[in-house]
């Protein structure tokens, strides 16, 4: 693999290690299996004990960091951006599969599209074997966004999976690193932080595989949660003054979404009078959002009531 033996690799690709020693060596073989060879893979292992160390230390072709301590997802991609020699950063989560030329087709995007700072594909959720799922195993479809301005898109919903994700390394140069505070919702956070500044781009192929399992993140609801409350009270003064950027009416009605989300998540992690103030502030900017109306009341109901509206 010529790619790899790269002084200065075009892409890091920053493998992020836990506990999967079942699904981490088809992830690495399909980098090994990339059409686009000119990139370094950098291995962090954030405490594993299944394994998964002894194996990647067997591995000839990767760059190994091992973390001392469990420091979580958000800190481990920092240990990974520290030391990474690439022009364009991956993320590649341990149990996630690439197909063939998902590399090579996102830097294709990125090389036509010089406003483009993020490019993400398309792809399938696949269960434990590798077998595709049909339908929507989370409760939603596999994200996408067209190329462009994405920025209000994200006040509505994450819409970029982490292992589909490549970007420039002058956005994280630009915008700063991974906030180590959040359980799941850090990446959440920083593609919004790169779509303030720079366009995202989208490969409308299934080049990215999302396994789901009994381990997933986004199984632990209630630290989601926590980390929802979190993201839209950071988010609510940023998406503020967006009227000069988006027509007005549709930054009003993002404002309006996001206080609403805002009031369910405080709602839910046992806060309901704060919740009903997000619910009144939305309501305000968007005096037809019904939903606010309806949510609004049922915070007054007990929170088992309330979990079974949503």
């Amino acid at each position: 693999m010529p790619g790899l033996l790269a002084a200065m690799p075009r892409v890091s690709i920053l493998l992020t290690c836990y506990n999967h020693i079942k699904y981490l060596p088809p992830c690495l073989e399909g980098v090994r299996n990339q059409t686009f060879t000119d990139f370094e893979i950098l291995a962090i292992d954030d405490g594993s004990t299944d394994g998964t160390r002894e194996w990647l230390s067997q591995q000839p072709d990767i760059r190994c960091i091992f973390n001392e301590t469990n420091l979580g997802t958000y800190e481990t991609l920092n240990v990974g951006l520290a030391e990474a020699k690439g022009e364009l950063i991956a993320v590649l989560n341990d149990d996630d599969l690439w197909e063939p030329t998902k590399l090579q087709r996102q830097i294709e995007l990125l090389d036509s599209h010089p406003k483009v700072g993020l490019v993400h594909t398309g792809g399938t959720f696949i269960d434990g074997q590798g077998n595709r799922i049909e339908g929507n195993p989370l409760g939603f479809a596999f994200p996408r966004f067209e190329t462009g301005d994405i920025l209000l898109g994200l006040v509505y919903e994450n819409k970029i999976i982490a292992s589909a994700a490549l970007a420039r390394r002058a956005c994280f140069d630009q915008v700063g690193k991974f906030n180590s505070a959040y359980f799941g919702s850090g990446d959440w956070e920083m593609w919004f932080r790169i779509a303030e500044k720079f366009d995202v781009g989208y490969v409308d192929e299934p080049l990215t595989n999302y396994r789901v399992h009994g381990a997933n993140a986004s199984h632990k609801l209630e630290k989601i949660w926590r980390d929802d409350e979190a993201l839209r009270d950071w988010i609510a003064p940023r998406i503020k003054d967006l009227g000069s950027r988006f027509p007005s009416s549709d930054a009003q009605k993002a404002q309006a979404f996001n206080f609403a989300a805002l009031g369910t998540v405080r709602t839910l992690n046992g806060n309901s009078q704060q919740g009903r103030q997000a619910y009144a502030q939305s309501i305000r900017l968007d005096r037809v959002r019904w939903k606010s109306y309806l949510r609004y009341a049922a915070t007054f109901l007990p929170s088992k009531v309330f979990r079974k509206l949503l």
